[in-house]
């Protein structure tokens, strides 16, 4: 067996704070998030009073986290809320206010770890004037990384361009950005049971919003924008490299896209959370081993449970290995390596 390296930094997991405060806000049947006990060390998040997923205190106590990680040969985890909590249905207020809770919590856990923990926090991007002010908050108040941010915006792709004061900001402050899929679309043709959304509906989702970052042109003129793709992208290597077959084909696209897609995609970030060692060679073949960085989606049922080895089995030389488990991780979230 194949031992890694040097042990790595993974840019996928996610955080639920152990508490919310009482909804202040003015709407009547607002979608706000409480907690409530459940077994053992796990807690109910509730969302307009059912449970929308029962966690684990992993997903807010640091100390419990870093021996996970010490097991998993993880260095430092990139923490992120759980996208549910993203909010982007509230009123632009309300998201605001659950926005900062979720960003002070997550500094919190950072500044209890510095050498464990990075953090990427909330914007309300329902609200682009509010998502900017708090992306500053993020950034130069909280000392955070970055951003998570959705797929979609209620339904509005995160290509569109009503949405680029948004990343153009993003880039003038160097902020990273993780894009997780979020209520996605097509839930209509799954046949099975719910968890099938995140399972199948979730990877095609996130193929849907990257290539829409190509076609409505936010990468070409943001062009130091640092986003990195859950779930190794989702359909996105398969629907870029038809899209790049395309544009060879028809002038349209060629006029929207001076560059060829595939050539653009490779400024993109992708992790390694496609649980296929063929899947996860192709990703690396593709969009070059600078592209790829470890994720697990910790502490979710789903998650990865031994990222750095599956890097280590691939068998590749050493540097490379080096760069997929910890160095692009740290230059996308702008650590020196």
């Amino acid at each position: 067996m194949n031992h890694a390296c040097c042990r790595g930094v993974d840019i996928h997991t996610h955080v639920v704070p152990e508490n919310f405060p009482a909804y202040w806000g003015r709407g009547s049947n607002a979608q706000w998030p409480s907690m409530s006990p459940a077994h053992a060390c796990h807690r109910h998040v509730m969302i307009s009073g059912k449970v929308f997923r029962t966690v684990p205190d992993s997903c807010w106590n640091g100390a419990g986290r870093v021996i996970d990680m010490d097991q998993m040969d993880v260095e430092r985890q990139v923490l992120s809320p759980m996208p549910e909590l993203l909010s982007y249905w509230l009123e632009p207020e309300d998201g605001a206010a659950i926005c900062r809770h979720l960003n002070e919590q997550i500094a919190g856990m950072v500044q209890r770890h510095p050498t464990r923990f990075s953090g990427l926090g909330a914007v309300p991007l329902q609200d682009l004037e509010l998502s900017i002010r708090e992306l500053e908050f993020i950034v130069q108040e909280l000392g955070l990384a970055g951003v998570e941010i959705g797929t979609n915006v209620n339904g509005i792709p995160i290509g569109a361009p009503e949405l680029e004061p948004f990343f153009a900001a993003a880039a003038a402050m160097g902020a990273a950005i993780f894009i997780h899929p979020l209520r996605p679309t097509g839930m209509e043709r799954l046949v099975g049971p719910a968890a099938l959304e995140q399972i199948l509906a979730f990877p095609c989702e996130t193929g849907l919003a990257a290539s829409s970052l190509l076609t409505g042109g936010i990468l070409r003129r943001n062009p130091s924008l640092r986003i990195a793709l859950s779930h190794g992208g989702g359909a996105f290597s398969a629907l870029v490299s038809r899209l790049n077959h395309a544009w060879s084909l028809f002038p349209a696209l060629q006029e929207q896209m001076p560059e060829p897609p595939l050539e653009a995609s490779r400024r993109l970030y992708f992790d390694s959370l496609v649980y296929n060692p063929t899947l996860l060679r192709q990703q690396i073949a593709l969009f070059g081993p600078s592209q790829t960085l470890i994720g697990s989606d910790y502490p979710f049922v789903i998650l990865e449970k031994a990222p750095v080895k599956r890097i280590a089995e691939l068998e590749l030389s050493a540097e490379v290995e080096r760069m997929l488990l910890r160095d692009n991780a740290l230059r996308w979230l702008g650590l020196p390596a």
